[in-house]
């Protein structure tokens, strides 16, 4: 299906501030599910974009904002054609039908052990929870990150968060809560620590079902390298495999490097009043409704 996708994000202050260059990831990354008809970012007060693909093969761009201005406009917008599949059929390779599996040593060359090894997390209570999933999850490899996938969902309850930044994997199994982002890091450490390659990623989420008007969000999921198969989405949030109804704008190492907009202010913290967010994604074809 053909989607139309406008993200918009406003920073609000109290009186007119300079701005840092801002780093964004708000471009779709094209694939196999996902080809990118047309993409345009504009940003008011008028800012030079610096364009580059960065280490990860994310589409970049270093927005220069000259003079002064007591707000910030970013919008995004893309049209792209859609062809993730619900339910699909993965077909890996038959070394690596059960867990674990070793990868090939070229596939493990361009990992790198940022996407193999977990982040430093060596709470005791983070530890002891995937210990008690693994004792009876099942050796099938798709069956146990699905389950893995469902566990996260399960265990920790979805709110939205204000706050910039991701939780720690120990903070969100502490407070049984958090954002997409917090139950995406809480995957991708225990994925990790279980011996796949992983990475995080980030984009918009097209749910015409939640909303009436198919609005849609900004969203962070994890992708897990699967030989034969490739890269497959995992979503604990949806508690979902595969890419229906996800459109990628970056992937990286953790889910605070692939944060859609980063940047700042030269100012006293008093002078930013709030920032405003929001996606709509629409289906432009008669049949995706």
């Amino acid at each position: 299906m053909r989607l139309r996708i406008r993200h918009r994000t406003t920073y609000r202050y109290a009186r007119p501030v300079r701005f840092l260059d801002h780093h964004l990831l708000v471009t779709p990354r094209s694939s196999r599910d996902v080809t990118t008809i047309s993409s345009s970012v504009t940003i008011d007060p008028a800012a030079e974009l610096v364009w580059s693909e960065d280490a990860a093969g994310n589409t970049a761009a270093l927005a220069l904002i000259p003079g002064q201005a007591s707000a910030l406009t970013i919008l995004a917008e893309h049209k792209v054609l859609h062809i993730g599949e619900a339910y699909p059929i993965l077909r890996l390779e038959s070394a690596a039908y059960r867990h674990p599996f070793a990868y090939a040593p070229g596939d493990l060359a361009l990992f790198g052990p940022a996407l193999l090894n977990p982040e430093a997390e060596d709470d005791a209570a983070v530890t002891a929870w995937l210990a008690v999933f693994r004792a009876t999850a099942p050796d099938d490899t798709l069956m146990l990150l699905n389950a893995l996938n469902e566990a996260v969902g399960t265990a920790i309850a979805y709110r939205t968060r204000e706050e910039e930044g991701t939780q720690s994997p120990s903070r969100t199994l502490a407070l049984r809560s958090g954002s997409c982002r917090d139950l995406a890091a809480l995957f991708l450490w225990a994925v990790r620590r279980l011996g796949f390659a992983a990475r995080a990623t980030s984009g918009y989420l097209f749910d015409p079902g939640s909303v009436a008007g198919d609005v849609g969000a900004t969203h962070a999921w994890c992708d897990v390298f699967l030989p034969g198969a490739g890269w497959i989405a995992f979503d604990p949030t949806q508690r979902r495999m595969g890419s229906a109804g996800l459109i990628a704008t970056a992937v990286g190492v953790t889910s605070q490097a692939v944060l859609p907009v980063v940047g700042g202010f030269l100012g006293d913290a008093a002078d930013f009043v709030g920032m405003e967010a929001s996606v709509v994604v629409e289906a432009l074809d008669e049949d995706a409704r």
